[in-house]
């Protein structure tokens, strides 16, 4: 079947688009950078740019199409373009309206588990874009997931680097007791391609959300225990974290706390009582809420370098080792294996639990860093004598570290390249006070150990530092995003296969 599928940069999307490609299906995937999002699949997948609020942008969206998985929406403004009135109310219209006009048999919608009588303006746009919905010419269905949470979602993901964060207290909105019913993003996306697929569920809304009611504090609680991290919960008034939120928002770190999320974290988010969940009607079993945080811990975005601020840097740090005994390639095999034993005793690369601290392609890598707290990088290349790391989400840095031997005469070099912006202006100022210190003694550790595990000598490190212009900075950021960009192909052809 080929369907057309709005939105595909979120969390929501990335997994619908996924499932739908596992079971065979052809996908036509809307959104504003679709020639981009697409590429992330190897094959299945054809790209439309568009735009749900601009009408031109989006006609011929659905010819050929069965069957439309709508999920395009905003949960945050950005006036005056970005509204909830624009993208979440008219262009449903919008996708409906195209929908009718390709002929369309099918059309699903993912609302929210509180549009019936959630009074946030999020939820009243929903609400209405419903109201749209019901008056489509063919079979429609209405899914309304609770939060999901999934790689790099707005909520709950951010809730965790909070946790994972230096500091030991960690803030929660009013009593931090408000209940709401979280669904983890593969489990929805299972949902959504099975409402797709199925016939019997016409003129239907289905509500979605895992088995566990959960909170802040219960939150705060599972992710210290699987982070290791022992945190506190402190209350903070909903005034204050608001203002807080909005003021740490304007230096580049996003909590999402606008006035709409204020008012839904109030209100709360369960499936009402004597309601239905849908994924028993569906036959799926939702994930146990502990089992998904602990897959959420490894799997958050990537934070490359052209997301950071300031100038772009390039550090080099090597030696180059005379009489070893160990080849490039069986070095570098030793530095893969003991990476936790090269690193200085400040960086802790086994900081949480189920950690190895042993480079494997595809690896999250969590370290503990002084006056940083819990960072994470993804092993996101590994060749016979190189490896790059890339930064994720909550690392102080947006950038790639490069790890290599090579051969150089009768010696072996082993080099670190580090390419880096500071992730937001908070971590611009506290790099230019000791990250940058901090960074040269790390690394120029790590060499001198890699020296003394080669059995050779060198006469020292070498490190040079340089601020790279801004064509040098864009094909590092073009390689780096190329580097991602694979891991991405790699990971989900892998998913499209499994059964």
């Amino acid at each position: 079947m080929q369907i057309l599928v709005t939105g595909g940069s979120g969390v929501v999307g990335v997994g619908a688009v996924t499932e739908l490609l596992k079971r065979g299906h052809e996908v036509r995937l809307l959104a504003r950078h679709a020639d981009v999002d697409a590429r992330q699949w190897p094959s299945g997948v054809t790209p439309i740019v568009g735009d749900v609020s601009d009408v031109a942008s989006i006609r011929g969206a659905a010819d050929g199409c069965e069957a439309v998985l709508h999920v395009a929406g905003i949960v945050e403004e950005s006036p005056p373009k970005v509204t909830f009135r624009r993208v979440n109310v008219e262009g449903t219209a919008n996708i409906v309206a195209e929908s009718e006009r390709a002929g369309v048999r099918r059309f699903v919608f993912v609302s929210s588990l509180g549009a019936l009588d959630g009074e946030s303006d999020y939820h009243r746009s929903k609400r209405e874009a419903e109201r749209i919905v019901e008056r489509f010419a063919g079979n429609w269905t209405i899914c309304r997931p609770g939060n999901v949470y999934g790689p790099g979602d707005g909520q709950i993901s951010v809730m965790l680097r909070l946790v994972r964060g230096v500091t030991p207290l960690v803030p929660t909105i009013g009593s931090g007791d408000q209940q709401f019913q979280p669904i983890w993003w593969e489990d929805l996306a299972a949902a959504l391609a099975t409402v797709v697929e199925r016939e019997d569920l016409a003129r239907r809304a289905l509500d979605l959300a895992g088995d566990e009611i959960t909170s802040q504090n219960d939150l705060h609680a599972r992710m210290s225990r699987i982070t290791g991290k022992d945190v506190q919960s402190i209350p903070v008034p909903e005034m204050l974290a608001a203002l807080g939120a909005k003021a740490i928002s304007m230096v580049g770190w996003k909590i999402p706390l606008g006035d709409s999320e204020l008012q839904m974290l109030k209100e709360g988010n369960t499936i009402r009582e004597g309601g239905t969940n849908g994924l028993d009607l569906l036959g799926i079993t939702p994930t146990p809420l502990d089992v998904g945080l602990r897959k959420l811990a490894e799997l958050q975005p990537e934070q490359l370098p052209s997301q950071g601020v300031g100038a772009l840097k390039r550090k080099r740090y090597w030696a180059d080792i005379a009489g070893s005994k160990h080849s490039p390639e069986t070095l570098f095999t030793l530095f893969r294996t003991h990476f936790d034993d090269v690193t200085p005793v400040f960086v802790d690369a086994k900081a949480e639990p189920r950690t190895t601290g042993v480079i494997e392609e595809g690896e999250t890598l969590t370290l503990a860093l002084p006056m940083r707290g819990h960072v994470q990088v993804r092993v996101a290349a590994l060749e016979p004598r190189r490896v790059t790391l890339l930064t994720l989400e909550g690392h102080p840095l947006a950038g790639a570290v490069r790890f290599l031997c090579e051969q150089r005469g009768d010696g072996v070099r082993f080099q670190v390249e580090v390419y880096d912006r500071p992730a937001n202006v908070i971590d611009f100022i506290a790099m230019r006070a000791v990250g940058d210190r901090l960074q040269d003694h790390t690394w120029s550790h790590v060499v001198e150990e890699m020296v003394r595990i080669s059995g050779g000598t060198a006469p020292g490190v070498e490190h040079e530092r340089a601020t790279l212009d801004d064509d040098e900075a864009a094909a590092i950021e073009r390689w780096c995003e190329e580097i991602a960009m694979r891991a991405k192909q790699t990971e989900n052809a892998e998913k499209m296969v499994s059964q």
